[in-house]
């Protein structure tokens, strides 16, 4: 009696009928879509959220360089694959440092509010006028120093500004923040030209990169482009900067051990050492934010740790001495964190960051 041929709905390829799963590519025949399936599919597809996860969970956090070994012996479906652990980590990673990032925007906006809506005392006699200056420079100064990491400035930026905002009659600045805003804001209202709001603001003729920077900082806090949005796009340059540092960190071991493998194979290490630093961050936020505070001292703590299982990661990955990986381990380490300062830069000033 011959057998009835039912074609796979996924690949179409007929097979006798009697099967539960697809002979030539493995799909469930005759599955109905419940929410179930949909939501397991989903999870499956993109996230590879199974067993397979569970049980490279361990490995990755207490056995340093241990996937990766065992990825490139073969056992590649054994455990997560090393791109999938990296994408799954790092979408968990992100998503839980967004409440952070709300709460950055929130501290910025603060500040960007008292700057918008900070009002001009006119008409003062000299010396209650200057010492008006004086008291909101210090504040100015204050508010800039307690917030810099949010507003992205570095200490040299500060000094910078400082020299700035002090300078009374100077050739470089014409104005102590004391411009008419009512004016500013009627110039803005009407569309004027930025060149026309400058001048208004008082920003000099010759005026120098650094100067014309701080007056398009503020004239774009006053227009309404918040602080908080800075802090936004600041936050959206980190998951395109680590794409391209993840790559340029396995080429750091690439040539540190030139004959060790293909770049290949330290590229599956690189992406199984950034799900551990991933997944270490994810822990650290899901507690500090859901559980209980972490104190900065622990934070800092753990995340100096992460050298050592770098360095034992490599001493069980790469089978070298441990002097000669221990020192390899600082260079790479500190090679790396130069590479990540160029890299932030020049990503942020392609999100408009240093343009304001």
């Amino acid at each position: 009696m011959e057998t009835k041929k039912i074609n796979c709905q996924n690949c179409e390829e007929p097979f006798d009928e009697g099967f539960k799963f697809c002979p030539n590519c493995g799909q469930k025949t005759n599955e109905e879509l419940t929410i179930g399936v949909l939501f397991y599919n989903t999870i499956s597809n993109y996230f590879s959220f199974d067993a397979r996860f569970l049980k490279s969970f361990i490995p990755l956090m207490f056995r340093p360089g241990y996937l990766a070994k065992r990825f490139l012996a073969g056992k590649r479906l054994l455990y997560l694959h090393p791109a999938q652990m990296y994408l799954f980590v790092s979408v968990i990673f992100f998503f839980l440092f967004s409440f952070v990032v709300a709460e950055w925007k929130k501290e910025a906006n603060a500040i960007n509010k008292k700057i918008v809506e900070s009002e001009v005392v006119e008409q003062l006699p000299d010396e209650a006028q200057k010492q008006f200056d004086s008291i909101q420079k210090a504040k100015v100064l204050e508010s800039l120093k307690k917030n810099k990491a949010l507003l992205g400035m570095t200490d040299e930026d500060l000094k910078k500004t400082d020299s700035i905002i002090q300078l009374q009659n100077g050739n470089n600045l014409k104005t102590s923040w004391d411009f008419n805003k009512k004016k500013v804001d009627s110039l803005i209202d009407a569309g004027a030209d930025d060149a026309i709001i400058y001048k208004e603001m008082g920003m000099s003729n010759d005026a120098g990169f650094f100067e014309k920077r701080i007056y398009a900082g503020f004239l774009n806090l006053m227009k309404g482009s918040g602080a908080g949005s800075v802090i936004q796009r600041s936050v959206d340059a980190v998951p395109i900067a680590m794409f391209i540092l993840l790559p340029l960190f396995a080429l750091l071991l690439k040539l540190f051990y030139f004959k060790r493998g293909r770049y290949s194979h330290h590229l599956v290490f690189s992406f199984y050492f950034f799900s551990f630093l991933f997944t270490l961050f994810s822990l650290l936020l899901c507690i500090d934010l859901f559980i209980v505070p972490i104190p900065g001292w622990i934070s800092w703590l753990l995340i100096l740790s992460t050298f050592f299982y770098f360095y034992v990661a490599l001493l069980n990955f790469y089978r070298r001495n441990w002097f000669f990986t221990f020192v390899k381990c600082s260079i790479i380490t500190f090679v790396f964190m130069l590479m990540v300062i160029p890299t932030t830069g020049v990503l942020l000033a392609l999100f408009g960051i240093m343009n304001g």
